[in-house]
């Protein structure tokens, strides 16, 4: 705890060469910060503030040590800018490399990337993992299903890379063109969104490859600075790059290891950007012990969702997680949902569209009623529940919007 401490204080000292943590931390001496308790009353940093320092308030080098920039989205409000130094860039192919390792990737894999490339972190980070491993890295980008899945067969491709929804749609279209017996398809690395784990079977068992969820953020380096393994218990975070907390979303206390709340992030070495308690807005948990795989990093669970996704319906909190953990459980029900939230005559109407192989009629009805029943008794809630066929939902090459509130 000693080293961490250092490590902390470290970063705190050089957040405060940027604008940003020199305002935020006046009159704060990283020298005061003697314990972990001390640490823990330092404020939180949100995305929120990130907007604020736009375009390089976070930055805390000088200019000629930037060698590139990356930028949240800015789908929703001001785009977060990141700033990267060379140390930054190539820290962050250490820890990709790692993940492709934990995965169980060699020199040998030819590696499918379909996430995008751009300001968006996604696809130069599988990029640079796939060249300091030594693999054959294909930069496909997303979209254009026709050449993603020619390149595929043609080039061999043994691991693809891509968001859980276009790696759905790769797998049924593969499975609608009967070419998967031309795919040598091995293992899969999925990030950039929660799936669920029915999504999870249908990815794995369509293509025949080996799942791992991959981790990260834009504004902590991007994907891959945590991994899953083989044992699929968690993803394992890459901790001498960066400190982890778990916190009460709604208090800020720090919570016990194995209760699930909201991720917080230290960066420990970023030189760029630094950030300090960066609420994440994820929610996981901290895993006990140490993994059967051998690893020593420690683990968070598998996401759940975010703490800024949950909506309220007719008094009732709602998480997507817990939709996905429902249907999970109930046979007949494919992997894909969407939930629409009206306010009609004065209340509230949730419908949960779901995909079935059931026909449409007596057996489908038959399975609107089960699951309409089971989210009243296990979510608080009575949807409106709506059976449609395999494939009738729509399929994104990025990430998949589960819930549309139509109130506002």
């Amino acid at each position: 705890m000693d080293n961490t401490l250092s490590g902390i204080k470290n970063a705190i000292r050089h957040a405060m060469n940027g604008a940003f943590y020199k305002e935020r931390f006046k009159g704060i001496d990283a020298e005061d910060i003697a314990s972990m308790e001390d640490f823990q009353k330092l404020p939180f940093t949100d995305k929120e503030d990130l907007r604020g320092a736009y375009p390089l308030g976070l930055q805390a080098v000088p200019d000629e040590e930037i060698v590139r920039i990356h930028s949240s989205s800015g789908t929703t409000g001001t785009p977060v800018i990141i700033p990267y130094t060379r140390t930054d860039v190539q820290d962050w192919a250490v820890m990709f490399k790692r993940c492709y390792e934990t995965a169980g990737l060699t020199n040998l894999d030819r590696i499918h990337i379909t996430p995008g490339y751009g300001l968006w972190t996604a696809g130069i980070g599988f990029q640079a993992g796939a060249e300091l491993l030594g693999a054959m890295a294909l930069p496909m980008g997303p979209g254009n299903t026709d050449k993603q899945i020619k390149i595929m067969i043609d080039l061999k491709s043994t691991v693809l890379c891509a968001t859980s929804s276009y790696a759905l749609l790769l797998a049924e279209e593969i499975e609608k063109r009967g070419v998967r017996d031309k795919i040598h398809l091995r293992a899969g690395v999925i990030g950039s969104e929660r799936w669920g784990e029915k999504m999870r079977k249908r990815i794995a068992g369509e293509l025949g490859v080996k799942l791992y969820d991959i981790y990260g953020l834009t504004e902590i380096y991007g994907p891959g600075i945590g991994i899953s393994c083989d044992c699929e218990r968690g993803m394992h975070m890459w901790t001498d790059y960066f400190y982890f907390e778990i916190i009460d979303p709604k208090t800020g206390e720090l919570l016990p290891e194995g209760e699930i709340g909201e991720l917080v992030i230290t960066t420990l070495r970023k030189e760029g950007a630094p950030l300090i308690r960066y609420r994440t807005h994820d929610l996981t948990r901290a895993l006990p012990g140490k993994c059967e795989c051998g690893l020593d990093y420690p683990r968070i669970d598998t996401l759940i969702g975010r703490s800024d996704d949950m909506v309220k319906v007719r008094g009732v909190i709602l998480f997507p997680g817990k939709v996905d953990e429902l249907l999970a459980t109930i046979d007949g029900v494919s992997s894909e949902y969407q939930i629409m939230i009206d306010h009609l005559n004065g209340r509230d109407i949730l419908t949960l569209f779901f995909e079935t192989q059931l026909e449409m009629g007596e057996p489908a009805a038959a399975l609107e009623k089960q699951v309409a029943s089971e989210f009243k008794d296990r979510i608080g809630l009575t949807p409106k529940a709506k059976a449609v066929g395999i494939g009738e939902l729509p399929r994104s090459e990025k990430k998949s919007t589960r819930v549309f509130d139509n109130r506002y």
